[in-house]
């Protein structure tokens, strides 16, 4: 449906301007722009585009003290580097921008007295609600607070709270199956620290579909580069006749990548490499750039955004495991 603007004399656009060119009660204009209420997507689209076609703007004080909420919810993160927090920030807030909620960055810089400052200082704030994140996938203690928490990407460790988090076994076996796929029989698996849990996750899951393709056990060291080449003069002192390569990261991969190019083994002609992560500032610039799994981070958090949203409303909401997807590129494919 397409809404023309309706004639209306001059001053402040209100509410009932907006109710009124969508054709809608002011109770249901009201529901439609705060996020909130059971409406269809098509009535709340409706609503949204009169608001927009009129210019209408929140009275943010008034609207504070009419709900006894601050329509502000804060993410607090140990990722100061952004590579995880950032997508899923994104993310959250593709959900809560349709309700007017503003989100908040809090980085904590792994510092336990700085996290406790932040959760003091944005209860005085009255956010409605927080989103924790970190760049490590090992759950953490959960945050002391009565405010709505939900976690994503680091979960927490009281299965109690609501996580929303990454399925790394899924991804490494989709990538397993891509290479037996192609035909690889003679794969060799390179993962981070064994400390990590993601690192063991991946190895495992690989594992499970690689059988006896994979030759020797899982080399387990850092999320480096440098770890990357290392591992390729460990495995070709073994084994010579290997076809390919996976990867527990993108960086990881990138490394082996450089390595095998140096030794003059081509890629994936001679041997076939593989990422994880997607983090495209790392796999595009690999030569070749890399096959590898997309974590997804922005589905994380806008499925964290309507979890939180749910705890916000009083309502229930479940943890979620959520699967990555396969992206092919010419570490596996190509020439």
């Amino acid at each position: 449906m397409t809404i023309e603007r309706a004639n209306r004399t001059p001053g402040p656009v209100r509410i009932t301007d907006v109710a009124a060119l969508a054709g809608v009660s002011i109770g249901t204009a009201s529901k439609a722009l705060n996020g909130t209420g059971q409406l269809r997507d098509s009535t709340r689209q409706r609503v949204q585009e009169a608001a927009s076609k009129l210019g209408f703007v929140f009275d943010a004080r008034g609207r504070s003290l009419s709900s006894g909420r601050s329509f502000t919810v804060a993410v607090i993160t140990t990722d100061s580097f952004g590579r995880f927090s950032i997508p899923v920030m994104l993310g959250a807030e593709d959900v809560m921008s349709a309700g007017q909620i503003a989100v908040l960055m809090c980085d904590t810089r792994d510092d336990p007295v700085r996290e406790q400052h932040y959760l003091r200082s944005l209860a005085a704030r009255r956010v409605d609600g927080i989103i924790v994140t970190g760049r490590t996938a090992d759950p953490r203690p959960a945050v002391a607070t009565d405010i709505p928490v939900v976690y994503v990407f680091t979960p927490s460790t009281d299965p109690n709270d609501i996580s929303v988090t990454l399925d790394d076994a899924a991804g490494a076996r989709v990538l397993a199956q891509h290479l037996v796929g192609l035909g690889r029989r003679r794969v060799a698996y390179v993962s981070g620290p064994s400390h990590a849990g993601p690192a063991r996750r991946r190895a495992d899951g690989a594992a499970e579909v690689l059988g006896e393709r994979l030759i020797g056990q899982p080399l387990f060291g850092h999320w480096t580069e440098q770890w990357g080449r290392q591992a390729v003069d460990i495995l070709l002192a073994q084994h010579t006749d290997l076809d390919a390569i996976a990867c527990a990261s993108d960086q990881i991969a990138r490394g082996v990548c450089d390595r095998l190019r140096e030794l003059g083994r081509s890629v994936p002609a001679d041997i076939a490499v593989t990422g994880f992560d997607d983090w495209d500032v790392v796999a595009l610039a690999s030569r070749p750039p890399l096959t590898t799994v997309d974590l997804r981070l922005e589905e994380l958090g806008r499925v964290a955004g309507r979890a939180l949203l749910q705890l916000i409303d009083g309502a229930a909401a479940v943890s979620t495991v959520i699967e990555p997807t396969l992206v092919i590129r010419a570490s596996t494919v190509g020439g």
